[in-house]
């Protein structure tokens, strides 16, 4: 009889985090969870992150406001949420079940002033069912003029600060690719005490309509995401992760599309990685990819998930 090859373990520690696999979908793309239920086995998750929660409800931008690209697609959704009363009435109950099936929940969440987040801060802190808390820094601060929180080393310092004094839960740092150098950024994100950082966020891209002249996207602007951005994002996260003072989490997110794309950011030294775009093409894709992942470590007789993370060879 042929000899039976052993199930790896998947097991990832993010801060306090004990994760049963390295995949987690990302912000954006997975609305509230509920809306996957019927796709998504969250059992095989290994987490999943809400869509954006402001303290107030938000109606976002007209659309249209999503638009496929070559690789990829914009979305200009505008941060559309229920706001935080409503995100706890209605979407908490269905965020605690996934969580008894193993799955981490993870809140994402933004303002326009620092007090913002910090308000939020204050108030997942006390909220059973949330086990960390993720900051989208890609929004302008109006109290600084505009100045986008995760541009500027200073304005993110201040706010990783204040954050992190207001919640015992885990605090994660989403960074904005649009830097001239994103360890900059990971540095203080670990220096205010932030336990991971996810990278990255989309870039700033636009489609034009050659037929009517005019910007496709009723915003101008939009994030781009998809395989088109996969590259970049591995840059991203191979250059925090070779950073050697730096010794911060790095959760990879750009353009994962399947198990192999997953295990380059592994490779590259992210310790777990968000499926965002793939969502849309494929509601099951995160509990895919976590099966994929194992399939590959049980062909390459890998036991464990973590021997892979890191050991990408230079040429």
């Amino acid at each position: 009889m042929p000899e039976r090859k052993q199930t790896p373990s998947l097991k990832v520690q993010i801060g306090s985090l004990n994760l049963q696999n390295p995949v987690i979908t990302a912000s954006g793309t997975f609305g509230y969870g509920e809306e996957f239920r019927d796709f998504v086995d969250f059992s095989r998750l290994g987490g999943l992150v809400t869509k954006g929660v402001s303290l107030e409800e938000r109606a976002g931008n007209p659309p249209p406001r999503i638009v496929e690209t070559a690789a990829g697609m914009l979305n200009a959704i505008g941060l559309q949420n229920v706001g935080y009363e409503r995100f706890v009435s209605e979407k908490m109950p269905f965020l605690r079940e996934a969580r008894a099936q193993g799955c981490a929940v993870i809140v994402n969440v933004y303002g326009s002033r620092l007090k913002d987040y910090v308000e939020l801060a204050r108030r997942f802190d006390g909220l059973d069912g949330i086990d960390a808390i993720e900051l989208n820094v890609s929004c302008p601060n109006v109290s600084e003029g505009g100045v986008v929180f995760g541009k500027d080393p200073e304005v993110l310092r201040r706010l990783v600060h204040a954050v992190r004094a207001a919640t015992t839960k885990d605090v994660w740092v989403k960074l904005t690719p649009d830097v001239a150098d994103v360890t900059v950024f990971a540095r203080i994100a670990e220096e205010e005490g932030a336990e991971a950082v996810s990278a990255i966020n989309t870039f700033r891209g636009m489609a034009v309509d050659l037929d009517t002249r005019r910007p496709v996207l009723t915003n101008t602007f939009g994030g781009l995401s998809g395989p088109a951005i996969k590259p970049l994002a591995l840059a991203r996260v191979f250059e925090i992760a070779q950073a050697g003072d730096l010794s911060i989490p790095v959760i990879g997110v750009g353009g994962i599309m399947d198990g192999r794309d997953a295990l380059e950011f592994l490779l590259c030294g992210a310790r777990a990685v968000q499926v965002g775009t793939a969502n849309f093409v494929d509601p099951s894709a995160g509990s895919r990819i976590a099966c994929e992942i194992e399939a590959w470590l049980v062909e390459q007789g890998i036991p464990d998930v973590n021997d892979v993370i890191g050991t990408i060879e230079r040429p």
